[in-house]
């Protein structure tokens, strides 16, 4: 099929797995990596990942990489209106579809769905409804190297921040907390795998405490609490710095 899609990375372990299953089909043809970053800082959305790392990412895949930043503190409805109007100039270059690597959230795949429909694209979610411990080891079993970037404090202490996306790392994750951190408990950056030519050279920097409110109830970086969204939370985020 070859359908025109777009890709929404976030340069992490989830985005990266999906990409290498959509990579190794002819169903869709990825134009382009989409990923949303702050235009204050100008990092990655919550996972804190510098620019320079992502268009590190972007060329190592080798895939085009678009940007999208956004207002500091942007209101539901000023986020839904920029990323609609991105989709829109996306429906108009002939791209039908938008490829998530979402797992299981589904309020989180409901809010994509309509916000796509309404400027008439398709949401896909090829991992969707996989197990995360089962994900996570294939990750690790096809070569992917990963660090974590971002803990939510609620679960997981600094010393968490900065580690290697390992084996260990599993194994000394509290039993409340999901293996992919899909409840938002912890975030990543691959920076070496199956998807990569070469691998993207970082070194470890500082680590920062900072509070985050989503911008949606629906926003994936959201951490869940008895399936509801908990505001005012706190994380560490480890700095990742070029090499």
């Amino acid at each position: 099929m070859n359908t025109p899609s777009v890709f929404n990375w976030s340069g992490g372990k989830d985005s990266a797995l999906c990409l290498h299953h959509v990579l190794q089909t002819d169903t869709y043809s990825v134009q382009k990596l989409l990923t949303t970053l702050s235009g204050e800082t100008q990092r990655v959305s919550m996972h804190g990942v510098r620019q320079e790392l992502l268009q590190q990412q972007a060329l190592q895949i080798g895939l085009p990489l678009q940007q999208v930043f956004l207002p500091e503190n942007a209101s539901m409805e000023a986020y839904n209106a920029l990323m609609a109007q991105t989709m829109r100039a996306q429906r108009q270059q002939g791209i039908t579809h938008a490829i998530f690597g979402d797992i299981n959230l589904e309020d989180l795949r409901q809010y994509r769905e309509a916000q796509l429909a309404e400027v008439g694209m398709q949401a896909v979610f090829p991992l969707w409804n996989r197990p995360t411990g089962e994900l996570v080891l294939e990750f690790l079993d096809l070569g992917f190297r990963a660090v974590v970037v971002c803990v939510n404090e609620r679960v997981l202490d600094a010393s968490f921040a900065g580690r290697p996306f390992d084996a260990d790392f599993l194994h000394d994750l509290p039993a409340n907390v999901d293996p992919a951190g899909e409840n938002g408990e912890f975030h990543t950056f691959v920076f070496d795998g199956p998807i990569f030519r070469e691998p993207v050279r970082y070194t470890l920097g500082e680590s920062v405490r900072r509070t985050y409110t989503p911008a949606t109830d629906a926003d994936d970086n959201c951490f869940k609490q008895d399936d509801k969204p908990v505001y005012d939370n706190a994380f560490w985020f480890r700095d990742l710095l070029p090499l």
